[in-house]
């Protein structure tokens, strides 16, 4: 047994468990206030491995994101080997390619601190909230308990930490999967460039499913089909890929390449997709949550490895308001964390909605224009919903009431514009009666227009 307890005079251990982004960072967070961190993950040395990763990781780096990593001293580090995602690119089933702007025009290195050690190979099996006693078990089946003074769950969706919030009462924690799974494919360079522009997400957007697009650093596209599990399983040879992608993504075939679409699309299965909400985050003054082992959220926001960061800021702020006092630290993350969670992953859920199927609406589209224009000439008083996530830390709840709000707000002045625009045009009519035939052919247009304006 190793005992990481610390002796009188010493600094308090913080056991990480899960060495992924969030732990990592989080390890950052509490070396540099002087803790003894251990951080413990199951897998073997992932150093390497996130270096892989990381590749793509920043590309959905929101302002929440690079708050905590310039806390910490590496945003730069990471932002540098980044792609800026500058707006959405829409691929019609036509092959024509529209842009909507989003708004206005790594490796994290825990173990550069000494006072953070860093254990693979530990798979956690048990511990205990009275006294911060947690059991390992090694690869060769030895065992390895180990005490700290608080525990910090990052270790995922499928969280060991979390388990033993199951067994306490007054625990709320749901699960949801998606009826969609997803597919990863891979769009390679052509003549040593991007085969497609860069700096845009792309998206092609076919209502029940979806593809999109992300670039990496070495000129490839990672691209992933979303799409219910019944019609993966519909699709059982090469043939009927390249039959499908001809029908849905034409506009992809010469660029992923249809033996290897052929080869990759049998790869591996499709892979599910869940979201998980909890609360309380915490137990006592002995273990927190944090990332998806608190919040698991659907890729659709891109907010997920964002919120994960962002959780470490806010519980380092309340470390700051409370003196390091865990026993009022954690109950108090709990309280100001929990509904901002929870609205990201209700948001996450609703954006997948949007991005296969509202993209397509011109209604859609002019409500984006409009939403763009009032927030220019009123920057203060209308904010769109995506500049609130992505480009501030405005707490998620709160931005999604305020969208809310805005909505009804538009939505009602657009109507009431449209009134005015008809009892305006009616005055002028008796005013000025028109010839009947001119004024029947100008009202077919318009109705046309309109009936345009809210269909995909």
């Amino acid at each position: 047994m190793e005992d990481s307890a610390p002796r009188p005079g010493e600094k308090k251990v913080v056991a990480v468990v899960g060495g992924g982004l969030v732990g990592a960072l989080n390890a950052c967070f509490f070396a540099k206030r002087g803790f003894q961190v251990e951080v413990y993950e199951t897998r073997e040395d992932i150093r390497c491995a996130n270096v892989v990763r990381g590749r793509s990781i920043n590309l959905a780096l929101s302002h929440r994101g690079r708050q905590a990593l310039k806390h910490v001293g590496m945003e730069e580090k990471i932002v540098s080997k980044g792609i800026p995602m500058n707006a959405r690119m829409i691929h019609a089933l036509s092959g024509k390619q529209s842009p909507i702007p989003y708004g206005k025009k790594g490796q994290v290195k825990a173990e550069t601190y000494p006072n953070t050690k860093l254990n693979f190979d530990h798979k956690l099996q048990d511990w205990s909230a009275e006294t911060g006693l947690m059991t390992f078990a090694r690869p060769d089946g030895s065992k390895t308990q180990v005490r700290a003074d608080l525990i910090v769950g990052c270790d995922g969706a499928f969280s060991a930490v979390r388990k033993q919030f199951l067994r306490r009462s007054r625990f709320n924690y749901s699960q949801t999967y998606i009826p969609h799974g997803y597919m990863e494919l891979t769009m390679p360079p052509k003549h040593g460039e991007f085969a497609m522009k860069p700096n845009y997400l792309h998206i092609w957007p076919r209502n029940t499913f979806m593809m999109i697009a992300l670039p990496n650093l070495d000129k490839t596209f990672t691209c992933t089909l979303f799409m219910p599990f019944e019609e993966f399983e519909k699709i059982t040879t090469g043939d009927e890929v390249i039959e499908f992608f001809q029908k849905y993504f034409p506009d992809a075939i010469p660029l992923i390449g249809a033996d290897a679409l052929k080869r990759d699309y049998f790869r591996l299965p499709a892979q599910a997709m869940v979201s998980v909400k909890c609360s309380p985050y915490h137990i006592g003054d002995k273990c927190v949550l944090m990332g998806d082992a608190a919040h698991a959220v659907v890729p659709f926001y891109g907010q997920g490895m964002n919120a994960g960061f962002e959780d470490c800021i806010v519980f380092d702020e309340i470390m700051n308001r409370f003196n390091e006092d865990f026993g009022a630290v954690l109950p108090e993350y709990t309280r100001v964390r929990v509904p901002d969670d929870h609205a990201i992953a209700d948001l996450a859920m609703y954006n997948y909605v949007e991005m296969r199927a509202h993209v397509n609406s011109k209604w859609f589209i002019f409500r984006k224009h409009v939403d763009n224009l009032l927030h220019l000439l009123m920057p203060k008083t209308i904010i769109p919903l995506y500049t609130m996530v992505t480009f501030t830390r405005t707490r998620y709840h709160v931005a999604v009431e305020r969208w809310h709000w805005q909505d009804k707000v538009i939505n009602r002045g657009l109507l009431a514009g449209a009134v005015g625009a008809v009892f305006g045009g009616s005055y002028l009519l008796v005013k000025n009666p028109p010839n009947i035939n001119k004024l029947a052919v100008a009202a077919e247009k318009i109705w046309n227009k309109l009936a345009a304006l809210n269909t995909p």
